[in-house]
Formats: structure tokens, C-alpha cells, sequence
């Protein structure tokens, strides 16, 4: 067995995009002998360097007759390697051709890009269509607002966003507009729920208008690229294109497709590559030292003393033991969409305790720490006689606080 294993030939497809890198070993077959997927988190040529490693565990460097990349970090990669790079467009075609030959239509949402890619009853593409390089419409819109509500984009936003009953209408067309959206659905107190399936459906309607332009999605389609795997997006896409069980067809390698079909591509050449996988791997570990050696930066920052002077510490304690009871005080809470603030004064207007927090997509939780935090620290000591709100989260948080004032943010700014 193992004198058999040794004889067998491994040809190897690497696709870089701009999130993560994902790896397709086949066999001489076509067969598909192992596949990787993995974040890239700003490092893409040492998780290249892991991929590749974690193959040559397996399979000795001899046995890899091809080797060739894809995607948008492929001219780097390839460059360092010496193996030809490939359209992504061409890979993915070739890879879904090859595993779900039915497919006419198919979606392909990356990190960075998203693709529509037609296709004739015999697997060629006849139209194509790609996003602009904006955040809006990829993964990284999806990242980016996961991150705001403190969701993990992998485990709990496709969970979350298939319990909505009614999504609410999110702008998907440009991340800063859907942002603006989000907070006023937060300030409203909308379930995280129906904001993360707003977000899908925003997303799955912007596909469509943007990028399909009155094309027609011939089924059955294929939906692949790492967004796949958010059950929410699959569920808008199939509420929003229309389509029964089964026309949307989620890959088994949905992930790496584009790896697939650049290993596929080399096959179909027929033609053996002098490929030495650990020539490659020294000189891509050789490019990273060379940009990582230390240069010289500017000169570092320096504090010089400062003109302001700070008032005198406010002796609470000393006050009360002097006039025999607590000090009457008002509360100030500013709600904004990134951070929170809450700030206690007296009757003199001096400041007797401050909470800076984040927000994090939840106004009334940092409005409770807040709170909280300063009822520690002097909440014994004064009498709270009124309280204030502003900022985004006005009404919402006036209202939960019992608020005596509630105003915008640039007349309280003014004052």
C-alpha cells in the first residue's frame, strides 16, 4: 500500500483572494484528495506557507506534478513560486462545471469581489458580471457589520438572521448608508436578529439589482465563495431570486472552488510541470524575512507639560460630612452610534463622575454598565434630581431612564 501511494501523482491549485486562501489536491483522476480553507488575517503569503506544508505531510514533494494559483493575491504567490496563475472567473467555472455539471447560473461571493456567471447547456460561460471595488455587496460588508454587533460572522450570523420573521429594509448598496440604517434600527430597539437577516436580504437584493441588471438566473444556480456558508444569505437569495427547494445548489467544496478548478485546469493540459514545492517554500519564507526586516521609523512621539490645569479633585465624602447630607446631582447621557457616555454633575456644574464606553451596537446595555459603574463609585454619596439625554439613542434611552430633558446632539454640543 504504501509503494502505491508513493507512485501516485498530486496536482495542486491555490487560491489567494483577499480574506482567505484555499487549497484543492487532486489526484491524476480528477479526484479530490483533500481541500483547505483559511482566513488569511492580513498574513497571505504564511498561511500560503502553512497550506503548502500541511500537504507535504501527506504526500512527498515529488509527487506533485502541477501547481498553479488563482485569485487576487495569485500574481504575488505565483511570481515567488514560478507556477502560471488563472483567471478566477475561468477556475470557478471550471471547478463547478466539473462537480455540479447541471449548474447554468452561477453566484460567487468572495471577500472582496462578487460574480455572476452565466452558462450554456455545455458548461461555457456566455456573460459575466463583477462588482466594483467596494465593501458592499462581499463578504467584508458582512464582516464589517458582524464586527459592529459584536457577531461571529462564522457561528452565530447565519443562526441568528434565519429566527427574523420580518427583516427590516437595510440599504445595501453602500456600506456607510447601511450603517446609518443600523443604528436607527438599534436606537429602536430592533432585535440583532432582524438587523443580521435585514443585512442578508439587503445584500441578496443588491446582487441582483447590481450586478444581474435584468439578466435572467437560469436554474438551477450555484451559490459558492465563503458567503455560502451563512445560512442567512441562502435563504434571502432563495426568497429574493424566487426559487423552489433545490434550485439553489450549495457545493460541497463551495468554499474552494476556485482551487479546484485551477488544479483542474493543469490536468487538462496533460503536461507534468517541473515543480520543486520545497524550492517554492524557501522562497516565499525568504520574501517574508526580507520585508520584514526592521526600518528605521520616524522619531518617536514625545509629552511636553501642559498649559490646562485641571480642576481640583471634587471631596464628596468631606461635603456631605459637612452639610449633613448627600449632594443633589443630574445625569447626562450622550447615545451615540460608536460610543456612550455618562457623565454626573452637581449644582456648582462640576464634574463628579464620567463613564466613556462603547457601544457596540448596544445602546441600552451601555447605557446600564455606564450607570452602573458610576452608581459604584459614588452612588451613595449624591441625590440624582434629574437626568438628560442626546445623541442617536435619545428617545430610546430617555425613555428606559425616565429622562427630564431630552435634546439633540448639537444643542447639547452648544451648551
Amino acid at each position: 500500500m504504501a509503494q502505491a501511494k508513493q507512485q501516485s501523482s498530486y496536482w495542486l491549485g491555490i487560491d489567494i483572494g483577499s480574506v482567505s486562501s484555499k487549497i484543492a489536491l487532486l489526484d491524476a483522476g480528477g479526484s479530490i484528495h483533500k481541500t483547505h480553507y483559511q482566513r488569511l488575517k492580513g498574513e497571505p503569503v504564511p498561511t500560503v506557507i502553512k497550506q503548502i506544508e500541511s500537504v507535504l505531510e501527506d504526500i512527498a514533494p515529488g509527487q506533485i506534478k502541477g501547481v498553479a494559483v488563482t485569485g487576487t493575491g495569485s500574481e504575488l504567490v505565483g511570481s515567488l513560486l514560478s507556477v502560471p496563475d488563472t483567471n478566477e472567473i475561468i477556475a470557478q467555472v471550471k471547478g463547478t462545471s466539473h462537480l455540479r455539471p447541471e449548474v447554468r447560473t452561477i453566484i460567487e461571493i468572495g471577500g472582496e469581489d462578487s460574480k455572476l456567471i452565466l452558462l450554456d447547456k455545455h458548461g461555457s460561460i456566455y456573460d459575466f458580471a463583477m462588482n466594483s471595488m467596494c465593501a458592499a455587496g462581499t463578504g467584508s460588508f458582512l464582516d464589517q457589520q458582524a464586527s459592529r454587533l459584536g457577531v461571529s460572522i462564522e457561528d452565530e450570523f447565519g443562526a441568528l438572521a434565519i429566527k427574523s420573521k420580518n427583516p427590516p429594509r437595510i440599504a445595501g448598496r453602500c456600506s456607510v448608508f447601511a450603517k446609518t440604517d443600523m443604528i436607527h434600527l438599534q436606537q429602536e430597539a430592533t432585535p440583532d436578529y432582524d438587523i443580521v437577516a435585514g443585512l442578508c436580504y439587503a445584500m441578496a437584493r443588491n446582487f441582483k439589482s447590481s450586478l444581474g441588471r435584468g439578466k435572467e438566473f437560469v436554474k438551477p444556480i450555484a451559490f459558492q465563495g465563503g458567503v455560502a456558508a451563512n445560512r442567512g444569505m441562502v435563504k434571502a437569495f432563495e426568497d429574493v431570486l424566487e426559487l423552489a427547494p433545490g434550485e439553489l445548489i450549495i457545493p460541497e467544496y463551495f468554499n474552494c472552488m476556485g482551487a479546484i478548478g485551477v488544479a483542474l485546469l493543469l490536468l487538462e493540459d496533460k503536461q507534468e510541470q517541473l515543480v520543486d514545492l520545497t524550492q517554492g517554500l524557501e522562497s516565499l519564507r525568504n520574501y517574508l524575512k526580507s520585508e520584514r526586516k526592521p526600518k528605521a521609523g520616524p522619531k518617536s512621539l514625545s509629552f511636553f507639560k501642559s498649559s490646562f490645569q485641571p480642576p481640583p479633585p471634587v471631596r464628596l465624602r468631606e461635603e456631605i460630612s459637612e452639610h449633613g447630607r448627600k449632594i443633589p446631582a443630574y445625569m447626562g447621557i450622550d447615545i451615540g452610534s460608536i460610543s456612550t457616555n455618562v457623565v454626573v454633575i452637581d449644582e456648582r456644574q462640576r464634574v463628579l463622575a464620567k463613564r466613556y464606553l462603547m457601544t457596540a451596537g448596544r445602546p441600552l446595555e451601555a447605557v446600564r454598565r455606564g450607570i452602573a459603574e458610576i452608581g459604584a463609585e459614588i452612588g451613595e454619596l449624591v441625590q440624582i434630581k434629574g437626568v438628560g439625554t442626546t445623541g442617536s439613542g435619545r428617545y430610546l434611552v430617555g425613555e428606559f431612564v425616565g429622562a427630564d430633558v431630552v435634546k439633540n446632539e448639537i444643542t447639547a454640543q452648544a451648551k
